[in-house]
């Protein structure tokens, strides 16, 4: 099969880009693969982080992509679509995540050849920050493509509330895996100046407000000195607030921060150094971050806000929070650390999800479902 794929590829950078291109290179292994790329993903001012770009350090996934489409120009529309038809896939997949890439990808999706069917996995179908105009826009991305991929039972629900008679396929998000082997713990606590000792909380990921950073740091404050807590990931917006409840915590010398862009190479050393990660977020689809955690067998505390419970709670790999509250993070967090019996039994529920989660089950199961339509 010839299979298209309409996306962030490098030079951009992020979760979405990482993502294609692990799907790029496991499609690659059966069927003919060509990547089109963003020529512009954000015009600047509508970019709230450093840069879209990945530095030349860097140890990225640099996938061939040939630059077609600038979301912020509708002359470039027609031509990406008429570039893509050209190459005559069979299929055609995109990211959708956000309702600004609803008129470019919806145009596109509506200008492939009768035959290539147009498939788009799907992050968000609800954005975390809504605008009135959100719905309209994704409904005419929606009413242009022929069969969804959903990686969470709320994107779903999502899908069928916009579009009732939607054909999609679930499957959960697949592991992220290429990141190389995990180091030694003490090695790298040492390489993040962390005390080896005290059990290590780990955020991690761009800082946006739905991700409850806030949250944790409350929670944070709440429980005993033998924890540490890092923070770990570029802020979107500004990190003053988050730096003003740091400074005024009581235990600020026991909070490590690190706010620049992690490289794919880096991020072994978080993970390894890590006990537990804690997603805090007041809304959510699934997350990224939980499938890096899950590749580096570390397991998660999760609010019960979206498709978190089920990824985590309904799998054993992680604890779920009662509410979205400081108090209830808190609470979980010490349950986790009570019971060396809870965190083998979530370690080795994540050894078993490894497989199920794995991009080779991922895109068979995407490539079969492709030719039901």
């Amino acid at each position: 099969m010839k299979i298209a794929i309409l996306s962030s590829f490098f030079p951009l950078r992020g979760g979405i880009a990482q993502f294609n291109a692990a799907l790029y290179t496991e499609l690659g292994k059966e069927h003919d693969v060509k990547a089109f790329n963003f020529s512009r993903q954000y015009p600047g001012i509508l970019f709230p982080g450093k840069t879209q770009y990945v530095s030349e350090k860097d140890d990225t996934a640099k996938v061939t992509a040939e630059p077609v489409l600038d979301t912020a120009n509708p002359f470039s529309y027609g031509k990406a679509a008429r570039t893509i038809r050209k190459w005559d896939p069979d299929l055609l997949l995109m990211k959708y995540w956000m309702p600004w890439f609803a008129p470019s990808l919806g145009y596109v999706a509506r200008h492939m050849s009768p035959r290539c069917k147009v498939i788009p996995i799907l992050d968000n179908v609800t954005a975390h920050e809504k605008r009135f105009f959100d719905t309209a826009l994704t409904k005419y991305f929606l009413g242009g493509c022929d069969g969804f991929v959903t990686m969470s039972g709320e994107v779903t629900s999502d899908l069928l509330a916009l579009k009732p008679d939607a054909r999609y396929l679930l499957r959960p998000h697949p592991l992220y895996s290429h990141f190389g082997e995990p180091l030694a713990r003490e090695e790298a606590c040492s390489r993040l100046g962390l005390r080896p000792e005290l059990k290590t909380l780990l955020f991690f990921g761009f800082i946006r407000a739905y991700k409850g950073l806030d949250i944790l740091l409350k929670a944070f404050d709440m429980l005993d000195d033998t924890y540490q807590l890092v923070i770990a990931g570029e802020p979107y917006g500004s990190f003053d607030s988050y730096g003003d409840m740091i400074g005024s915590s009581p235990a600020k010398d026991r909070i490590h921060v690190f706010t620049d862009y992690i490289p794919d190479s880096s991020v072994k050393v978080y993970f390894s150094a890590a006990d537990l990660t804690v997603l805090p977020y007041r809304s959510a689809s699934q997350s990224g971050i939980s499938s890096v955690s899950f590749n580096f067998e570390v397991p998660s505390v999760v609010t019960p806000v979206g498709g978190l419970p089920a990824s985590i709670g309904d799998t054993g790999t992680g604890l779920v929070t009662r509410d979205v509250s400081p108090e209830a993070v808190a609470e979980t967090i010490t349950t986790y650390f009570s019971s060396g019996t809870i965190r083998e039994q979530c370690k080795e529920n994540i050894r078993r999800e490894k497989d199920r989660l794995s991009w080779r089950a991922f895109c068979k199961a995407l490539a079969d479902f492709a030719q039901t339509l």
